[in-house]
């Protein structure tokens, strides 16, 4: 009778903990919480965490596949780690993580067309990650010292990286290449081709203009913005930003705005792209890191790793409206959409 007392009541509780697990929304924000070694899955309607999964060793970014199912972040620690840990967002578990050998030190991350494309620092490269063959199936050399995060196009024909220690931006584009004499570019192969351009110190966050025409790159030494023409792969205008220890620059679906972190200062700068001035400097703590805008261009989620929490910033009326407990040191955040 003691033995199927107990029976039962182990059982209660099981059934207890699985009636108030909650499943994950449609919608999520995805939130690493570097110190803990942590992702959060955050319902955005209720600004809780839901669930918490381990993600091995120094988490720096994180991406979603386009299906919203699984979560891919990567293990940093400046070198000293090799792998992307993977996250079935669904069964809010961890999956086993990907051995990326020589690759060391991945850092930018993101999903296109089925894939995980990401940075690796100390082997001075990108490469990408099929996760359907369970293999990295392409790599390519910058040359760049600490390249470190990334863009690629939809169709995959055009990547941009910053290159934190050199100074520049790696625009790199795939091309036809003929094949033997009177070939066409059609019968040939394909090759990538590599702009390196100059930019100010410490290329760190960038991002592209939702019209594709332009790349904003915050520069953390020099606290200034440069703008890359796509088309001629030149700066056509430096600006004086004054955002010293900028860590990401993100635009708005819109693209009427831009908002740039710094882990030096206290503030969310926002940008007027139009007119190229700051019309705003938003208080958020004592220095922020990873920017994700919301889908719909209402809120934006800054992560504020100096104080533990994720800023929620309204971008109607540009001001903080709230808070999300993430877990200690937030860094990497994204927005995953199940379809």
């Amino acid at each position: 009778m003691k033995s199927l007392f107990l029976a039962c009541v182990v059982l209660a509780a099981l059934l207890g903990s699985a009636a108030h697990a909650q499943e994950t929304p449609a919608n999520v924000l995805l939130v690493l919480a570097k110190h803990d070694s942590m992702l959060a899955i955050v319902d955005p309607s209720s600004l809780q965490v839901i669930a918490r999964i381990p993600v091995g060793n120094d988490p720096h970014e994180v991406t979603a596949s386009s299906d919203g199912k699984m979560a891919f972040v990567s293990n940093y620690g400046f070198g000293a780690y090799n792998t992307l840990a993977v996250v079935d967002l669904i069964a809010q578990k961890a999956l086993p993580s990907v051995d990326l050998g020589p690759l060391r030190g991945p850092h930018g991350l993101v999903y296109v067309d089925g894939k995980v494309w990401f940075t690796a620092e100390a082997a001075k490269a990108i490469g990408r990650f099929d996760p359907s063959a369970n293999k990295v199936d392409w790599i390519l050399g910058t040359g760049q010292n600490r390249t470190h995060m990334i863009y690629v196009s939809p169709d995959s024909k055009l990547i941009v990286t910053t290159n934190v220690s050199s100074g520049t931006v790696s625009v790199i584009e795939q091309t036809m290449v003929r094949s033997g004499p009177g070939g066409t570019a059609a019968s040939g192969r394909s090759d990538w081709n590599e702009t390196v351009v100059k930019v100010g110190n410490g290329s760190e966050g960038f991002d592209i203009t939702p019209d594709g025409r332009e790349i904003w790159v915050a520069n953390a030494g020099d606290g200034t913005i440069s703008i890359i023409d796509v088309v001629t792969r030149q700066v056509k205008q430096t600006l004086a930003a004054d955002v010293p220890g900028a860590n990401r620059l993100k635009f708005t679906p819109d693209g009427k705005l831009a908002l740039v972190s710094t882990l030096r200062g206290t503030d969310v700068s926002v940008i007027d792209v139009a007119s190229r001035k700051t019309i705003k400097r938003i208080a958020v703590g004592h220095g922020s890191a990873g920017i994700v805008v919301q889908p719909d261009g209402a809120f934006a989620f800054v992560s504020c790793s100096p104080d533990n929490y994720v800023a929620v910033i309204d971008l109607h009326s540009l001001a903080m409206v709230g808070r999300i407990d993430a877990g200690h040191e937030p860094d990497g955040v994204t927005w995953a959409r199940r379809r």
